[in-house]
């Protein structure tokens, strides 16, 4: 049997048929240690070769440009990055990685700390990005961030189920009991007490997130309630495996534990690195809708990078950023990496019209390229993290046997009180 990869619109459902069944220190942190010489960036991850190999080929026509790259983890460069802003600026570097779920805090608590890229002339690209990134980087009109990676949804799933056939969430489950009373595997892996990813996706799915688009409570909104509902209803199946952290979910993935994953198309380069014996195995498409013929698209995840408006190199930082975000052969060396890039004038290549080997030579970056103009924009707020919070333990109550609808009405208090 084959086992097939899945994915939904930014966010795709990885499907699996199953065959028979760094950071450095402060110090070196510090945008000082430049010595007025380099531009530096600070970023973590895959994010820092993409980074240092751009440079590298922007100095060909720019032979006086010098690049330092800080590599430290996710959330030092957050801790640095908010301390350094509440301090007027003061230590921080010239360009910095910031990712979808944290930008409009930043921008809207500081939104004279960074550069405004419509000032500079940005907007004449405005056309070569979504819709939703676009929204998501402006403030009153005005860009502030270089949209980078984004993270277009699919699904992946099991033997025996033809992954065509697979429509609604509905039929996904449907399918989800089929494959465990064949072969005894699960559909997919979640995170019941930790982590309401699949919450998330489904919310952007349907247009919406924890707050409407203006900014206004609504996590008990009928959205809300029908994206909590697929939890439940998933929960109530017996087709989920309670993978508690990350590395949990991808071994599940990889020792053919469970079927499927609805995520982010970043998922692909984990997935082949830590399974290269399925080559060939899996698949994907995008994720079912709620009804018949409704949206199948949705992201999850995704980054940008910001220019300091304190920088003493802002143009030199600014050319180079331009150039980053919109030159097709840095965005492709992105993909290597398992980014994938928000320029569209990148999908016409040959990279994304290709089948893909390990995934049943599918075309499966067309899928997610595809997808992408159907992402619908939503509203993260200043206010991500705490509603996070909040969703997260109503996931866990609601998928232990409380009320749907008195759980999420208990949260938003919860996260009205914290906001105050």
């Amino acid at each position: 049997m084959k086992r097939w990869f899945g994915l939904i619109s930014c966010t795709l459902i990885f499907t699996l048929i199953l065959a028979g069944c760094g950071g450095k220190s402060a110090d070196e942190a510090s945008g000082s240690g430049s010595n007025g010489k380099e531009v530096v960036a600070w970023a973590w991850n895959i994010n820092v070769p993409v980074l240092e190999k751009a440079a590298e080929e922007y100095q060909k026509e720019n032979p006086d440009f010098k690049l330092k790259v800080v590599d430290m983890g996710r959330e030092d460069v957050y801790s640095k990055l908010t301390t350094g802003l509440q301090a007027g600026g003061k230590g921080l570097p010239d360009i910095v990685l910031v990712e979808d779920d944290r930008f409009q805090g930043y921008v809207n608590s500081f939104p004279k700390s960074f550069l405004n890229l419509s000032e500079k002339g940005f907007d004449e690209h405005a056309d070569k990005f979504p819709e939703f990134k676009k929204q998501l980087l402006s403030k009153d009109g005005d860009m502030y961030g270089f949209p980078f990676d984004t993270g277009p949804t699919g699904v992946f799933e099991q033997a025996g189920v033809d992954p065509a056939t697979i429509e609604t969430w509905d039929d996904y489950i449907a399918a989800g009991k089929k494959i465990k009373e064949k072969v005894g595997v699960d559909l997919l892996g979640l995170d019941l007490n930790n982590d309401d990813g699949l919450f998330r996706m489904t919310l952007t799915q349907q247009g919406t997130f924890y707050f409407d688009d203006k900014g206004e409570l609504n996590l008990t909104s009928k959205e809300s309630q029908q994206a909590m509902e697929l939890n439940k209803k998933l929960k109530d199946a017996g087709v989920v495996r309670n993978t508690v952290g990350w590395d949990a979910s991808i071994s599940a993935l990889a020792e053919g534990k469970v079927a499927s994953s609805p995520s982010g198309a970043w998922l692909y380069g984990s997935i082949e690195q830590q399974a290269p014996n399925l080559k060939g195995k899996w698949g994907v498409f995008l994720l079912p809708s709620f009804e018949k013929g409704g949206n199948r698209a949705s992201n999850l995840g995704g980054s940008n990078y910001v220019v300091t408006a304190n920088s003493k190199k802002a143009d030199e930082a600014y050319k180079f950023m331009e150039y980053f975000s919109t030159t097709d052969s840095v965005q492709e060396a992105a993909m290597e990496g398992g980014l994938f890039p928000s320029l569209n004038t990148v999908y016409d290549s040959e990279l994304f019209t290709q089948p893909d080997e390990y995934f049943s030579n599918q075309t499966i970056w067309k899928t997610f390229a595809d997808e992408m103009q159907d992402i619908k924009p939503v509203n993260f707020t200043g206010n991500y993290s705490v509603a996070n919070d909040e969703a997260v333990k109503a996931v866990s109550e609601v998928t232990n046997g409380k009320d749907i609808k008195k759980s999420l009405e208990a949260a938003e208090k919860r996260l009205e009180n914290r906001i105050k």
